[in-house]
């Protein structure tokens, strides 16, 4: 393989014109997965404007870019996902027919361990490497919005029938119900933040926007709009003010779901399903095949869904001193967390607990 490894200011247009290319037409060649907008170079670059270390990897075959890997790195060579921890998707974004050797990336990127946590389907020479697999649900639209309300409607009648009725309940208590599917006001993507800051609070998770890069790349990506990639604030406004919203990414056929939120004071109208279902309708109406709700157990995506993909965790690693000393401080970690997750018994008392921690927290503020 002929491997050249850019900083992100450093890839020419050519380039990212190919690599957008080749994510265009993805669902073409039987790879679906490869069109997530966080595998497109502008989520690669915004990273890289926000965080040290970010890297691309090009690979070519007869001169010709063939592949896009896209990572971070610290000096001491440990690699990971480009924004591993807000990223849904990750992987190597290639042209049909190709593969490669896992190790030999890693050496050509000065990489002794790659950690990823959302690998996407179809990544072989990767997927040695995975630890664990987990769905993450989808909202297909590609036959049109009725088409995916009426599969809703025959696998989850009462759900669909009461979301519909608290819409209509919504409008008739507030005032006119608004949905804006673009919004491009930024103190509409501020209100956002502000609860979705307190919904991580509330919850007792780690509040995300208390980190100052993962609050700039939102404000970055919001203001990136090229073709066919776009940062997408949608809003629900009731009586003139917003009561939910949502921003995500999109390409050219898929909506990636990203940051919901609504204010607590209309949840019993269900806001945020309500707004997921005007989403849908306009993704459809815009040609986008499927929303990609993420990896995670909620009850609201198990709601949505009409079917799941898959995505992977692991590390890949050559014969490194640094890759097993990274491996072994992640790995107990990682399991632990997956054993809570996956077993009720488990996530239930340890959800409980970090919600009442969360209200601690609250009264003290």
């Amino acid at each position: 393989m002929d491997i050249s490894v850019y900083r992100p200011g450093e890839l020419t247009a050519a380039d990212r014109a190919a690599w957008t290319a080749m994510q265009a037409k993805a669902h073409l060649h039987g790879v679906p997965e490869l069109a997530n907008p966080f595998l497109s170079p502008e989520f690669a670059l915004a990273v890289g404007r926000c965080r040290r270390g970010v890297r691309i990897a090009v690979v070519r075959e007869g001169g010709e870019p063939a592949a896009f890997f896209a990572f971070q790195k610290t000096t001491s060579g440990v690699g990971r996902a480009v924004g591993l921890g807000v990223s849904d998707a990750q992987g190597v974004v290639h042209r049909p027919g190709f593969t490669w050797d896992a190790r030999e990336l890693l050496r050509a990127c000065g990489l002794a361990v790659w950690e990823f946590d959302h690998l996407v389907e179809g990544q072989l020479p990767f997927e040695e490497g995975a630890s664990d697999t987990f769905p993450s649900p989808v909202m297909d639209v590609d036959q049109g919005y009725e088409a995916y309300l009426g599969s809703l409607r025959e696998r989850s009648p009462k759900f669909t029938r009461t979301t519909l009725a608290k819409g209509r309940k919504l409008g008739r208590d507030t005032g006119d119900v608004v949905y804006v599917h673009d919004e491009r006001d930024p103190a509409a993507l501020r209100t956002l933040m502000d609860w979705k800051s307190a919904q991580y609070r509330r919850t007792g998770r780690s509040d995300r926007f208390a980190h100052d890069w993962i609050t700039r790349l939102v404000q970055q990506l919001f203001h990136t709009r090229s073709e066919p990639f776009a940062g997408i604030l949608s809003v629900l406004y009731a009586g003139g003010k917003p009561i939910a919203a949502h921003f995500g990414l999109r390409t050219e056929r898929v909506l990636a779901c990203w940051f919901p939120a609504y204010d607590p004071a209309f949840s019993k109208y269900s806001p945020g399903l309500v707004l997921h279902l005007r989403m849908a309708e306009a993704a459809a109406a815009d040609g986008i095949a499927y929303l990609d709700l993420g990896r995670g157990q909620k009850e609201y995506k198990d709601s949505l869904k009409t079917r799941e993909i898959r995505v992977s965790e692991g590390w890949v690693t050559r014969r490194h001193p640094v890759a097993f000393g990274h491996r072994a401080r992640r790995a107990p970690v990682r399991a632990l967390r997956n054993v809570v997750v996956a077993r009720p018994e488990l996530f239930g008392p340890a959800d409980r607990l970090l919600k009442q921690m969360g209200k601690i927290r609250s009264g003290r503020r």
